[in-house]
Order: C-alpha cells, then sequence, then structure tokens
C-alpha cells in the first residue's frame, strides 16, 4: 500500500481536501482528482509552461510543482478566470486579437498573463514579453497574444 496525505488548500476560492500521495504533481491533482482539465501537460519538464497556474499569487509549473507543496495555499487555475459566465478583460483580450489558434498554450499562457497584470497592470511591451517568457506557442507567433495582454492593461486603466 503506498504512503498518503492530507492536504487542504483552496482551488478557484473552493476548499478542497484530498488524500493524496506524495509524488503527485498538482497537475495530476486538478486534472485527475478535480476535474480541471484546462491546466495542460506538455513536457513534464517545467519548459513550455502549458501547466501554468498560479499558487499564493506567483506562476508555478504544475507539471513539476508537488501538490503537497500547495498544502494550505491558494489555487487559481484557467477555470477560474471567468465568473458567472463572465470573461475577464484579458481572456476577452485574447478572443478580440485572436491570440490563439489550437489553443493548448492559452491557459498557461492567460495564468502567467493574468499574474503579470496583478503585479504590474500596466506593463510595457517588452514587460510582457518578459512575463510571458516560458510559455510556448508553437502557432501564433506572439504578437497576438501580446497586443492581447497590452489590450486588457489598456482596458484596465
Amino acid at each position: 500500500m503506498r504512503e498518503t496525505v492530507e492536504i487542504s488548500l483552496q482551488v478557484n476560492e473552493r476548499a478542497q481536501s484530498l488524500r493524496i500521495e506524495p509524488r503527485e504533481t498538482l497537475a495530476d491533482v486538478l486534472r485527475d482528482r478535480l476535474g480541471l482539465t484546462g491546466t495542460k501537460v506538455s513536457c513534464d519538464a517545467q519548459v513550455c509552461g502549458a501547466c501554468t497556474v498560479l499558487v499564493d499569487g506567483r506562476t508555478v509549473s504544475a507539471c513539476t510543482f508537488l501538490a503537497v507543496d500547495a498544502d494550505g495555499g491558494a489555487v487559481r487555475t484557467v477555470e477560474g478566470l471567468a465568473r458567472d459566465g463572465v470573461l475577464t478583460p484579458l481572456q476577452q483580450a485574447f478572443i478580440d486579437e485572436a491570440a490563439f489558434q489550437c489553443g493548448f498554450c492559452t491557459p498557461g499562457m492567460l495564468m502567467a498573463a493574468t499574474a503579470l497584470l496583478e503585479e504590474n497592470p500596466h506593463p510595457t511591451e517588452d514587460e510582457v514579453k518578459e512575463g510571458l517568457d516560458g510559455n510556448l506557442c508553437r502557432c501564433t507567433g506572439y504578437a497576438p497574444i501580446v497586443a492581447a495582454v497590452l489590450r486588457a492593461a489598456e482596458a484596465g486603466r
């Protein structure tokens, strides 16, 4: 029998208590135990950014971040952005700027950009590029993504 531990955390502002194996990643817990499949897993090596979520307001790669390290913390995923079906200005800007094609990287991009805009509501283009560094997109060429983040920042002014 494998060892398990109990963790408690807030996921998208909802209290969760789970019994997990200490080796389980946050991505596995979010996707397999909580059904939050917006967090994508691609590289399993903290390289692509598709699994980016916020833990206590900071970005983490959920594919390598152990769920036990989130115990007692607040986790926010892409599913926690919109409220009552109303998109955030950032999500709307992604639509308006056609900042996605296949969409696989979009959740991670949205979470990295959310963290950036929460820390710096009025970033420059260079600051947006720096804030999204580590989030890879194979489809868009990045220009529409940067434009979307800048548009959302402008909407927040």
